[in-house]
């Protein structure tokens, strides 16, 4: 049976996937091939280059026009700055897929004696050139994870490439295509040689185009899942489709794994007679998290960079901090994933999963080591005591609020943070928390769903906001923001919590608690709104 896959490169015989070329503009990159030209196709981690790479290589081989070799060069990591080490790697890369690919026993041997560890610096340049010479057709290389090359190994292999350009297509690749998370551009590479930065794009000043790779779109997450409905005859409902759209945002691993939990692993949707709905699929999404699979530890592992944070607390924060955000940040943030741009320039989080997963990654180690108890706040009814909760983070929040936040890293971002470690504490196991960030709009907005016995759900608001203006300024922003949201979501109670950081004010000052009503809030469904102070 076909199942979706979530490790390394597709394989359509095992795997449910979508064809490989469609991910791409095919007539675009074959164009740029039959113009000679050497370029850059990047995409975040598990997006699905290595599947398209190979795809293409099967395809260029197969047309009878060119000569295709793809190699992965991950393998020369390890050599960091030994560029003798990191060359020799490489070419016993280049060597292992030449056998691999079917080439005859003369083509085999070809660059078989520069497999030596101590080899020539220009090694790289002249195994190229022996494979392009021996090749009746224009010969097109596939280098995978170069960005995941260091410093002088990388400089090394970019600049090689670099300086057989002007041979190409007889002494030369015809094309070179460069693939990995970054954009060459974005490279910067310390030189234990030259004692100096070196920026990728220098290194490798040929480079014609920079292709990224996209997401999924929403019609191919369904031709996706609908996969495994012709396979095995279990139907996702349209809710449960929508529900893994929004979630993701097309992100490939991310859908591929939602799936994979959903229909492999969760009891309901190991019977192929269940539908799958979007109950299954939120519950999968938890149990991704929960476990922190691999693809969303190494994103949590991205948020300790300097440069990720510069660009990440002020969306946590909802503030622009002056002089925070560079544009070099960006793009690099943004090759990772993590964020998307606007044509407007507004920059969000990428998708739903992104933006939970990093406030809980980020309050991980406060979470665990708080001493609280999810019994403590929820009453006989099964309600839970929202109030009781919020007065008792008010407390602890005067308490230890200095030395916690002390301890984080992204400290502009603290209360937020501190206050999310609270609320996931109590609600892990039972309910669900939304979030949603605005970069420059001032606050945080959270959704907090709560099951009932009875099978309605208790539905809350609470949004936070940092003081800037005056108290009652910032109160009445809030209450207007708030509005909205609970219209939209149909909320039963609704709270704003106000950080007040300014280290004059006293916390007899700072905390505080009060019940308001708007004259809307009364026409439309007579929801309060309580207001808390820290």
């Amino acid at each position: 049976m076909k199942y979706f896959n979530t490790a390394g490169p597709v394989n359509c015989k095992d795997h449910y996937c979508l064809p490989p070329l469609s991910r791409f503009n095919l007539s675009e990159i074959l164009g740029l091939i039959s113009q000679k030209k050497y370029f850059v196709l990047h995409a975040p981690r598990q997006s699905g280059k290595t599947s398209c790479l190979l795809a293409l290589e099967n395809y260029l081989n197969a047309s009878g026009l060119y000569k295709s070799l793809y190699i992965n060069v991950e393998a020369a990591q390890v050599a960091r700055n030994n560029v003798e080490k990191g060359i020799y790697a490489i070419i016993n890369e280049i060597q292992r897929r030449i056998e691999l690919s079917g080439y005859d026993d003369d083509s085999q041997r070809i660059v078989k004696d520069l497999c030596d560890p101590h080899l020539s610096l220009s090694a790289l340049n002249s195994a190229l050139t022996r494979l392009a010479e021996f090749s009746p057709l224009p010969l097109v290389l596939l280098i995978d994870e170069i960005d995941a090359l260091v410093g002088d190994t990388l400089i090394s292999v970019l600049r090689q490439i670099r300086s057989g350009y002007d041979s190409r297509p007889d002494h030369f690749p015809s094309t070179v295509i460069l693939c990995g998370v970054r954009d060459v551009r974005d490279y910067r590479i310390h030189s234990d040689t030259e004692q100096m930065i070196i920026t990728g794009g220098s290194a490798f000043n040929v480079k014609a185009e920079s292709l990224r790779l996209g997401n999924f779109s929403e019609e191919e997450v369904r031709t996706l899942c609908l996969e495994h409905t012709k396979e095995t005859g279990q139907i996702f409902t349209t809710n449960a489709l929508s529900t893994i759209w929004n979630l993701t945002s097309g992100q490939p691993w991310l859908v591929n794994a939602l799936a994979y939990e959903t229909c492999f692993k969760l009891e309901l949707g190991k019977n192929r007679e269940n539908p799958i709905t979007d109950i299954m699929v939120e519950q999968a999404k938890e149990n991704l998290i929960i476990r922190r699979e691999t693809h969303l530890d190494q994103l949590a592992d991205k948020l300790k960079e300097e440069r990720v944070r510069r660009v990440i607390e002020p969306i946590l924060t909802g503030d622009l901090y002056e002089g925070m955000l560079r544009a070099d940040d960006i793009e690099y943030v943004e090759d990772l994933g993590l964020i998307t741009q606007a044509p407007n320039g507004e920059i969000s989080i990428s998708n739903r999963i992104y933006q939970e997963i990093i406030p809980r990654q980020l309050s991980w180690e406060s979470q665990s080591g708080m001493a609280l108890k999810q019994a403590w706040f929820v009453d006989d009814d099964g309600r839970l005591n929202i109030l009781k909760l919020i007065r008792e983070f008010q407390q602890f929040f005067r308490e230890h609020s200095e030395s916690w936040i002390e301890r984080f890293q992204y400290k502009e971002a603290g209360p937020q943070i501190l206050l999310q470690a609270f609320l996931q504490r109590i609600v892990n196991g039972g309910g669900r928390i939304d979030r949603e960030y605005g970069l420059g709009r001032t606050r945080t907005d959270l959704y907090l769903r709560w099951p009932l016995p009875d099978g309605t759900v208790q539905r809350i608001i609470i949004e936070l906001k940092i003081l800037h203006k005056s108290r009652e300024k910032t109160i009445e922003d809030g209450m207007k923001q708030v509005m909205k949201y609970i219209d939209r979501c149909g909320a039963d109670e609704a709270h704003i919590i106000v950080f007040d950081r300014r280290p004059e004010v006293s916390w007899d000052e700072k905390i505080f608690c009060e019940k308001r009503e708007l004259e809307e809030c009364r026409e439309r469904n007579g929801v309060p709104v309580v207001i808390w102070g820290m």
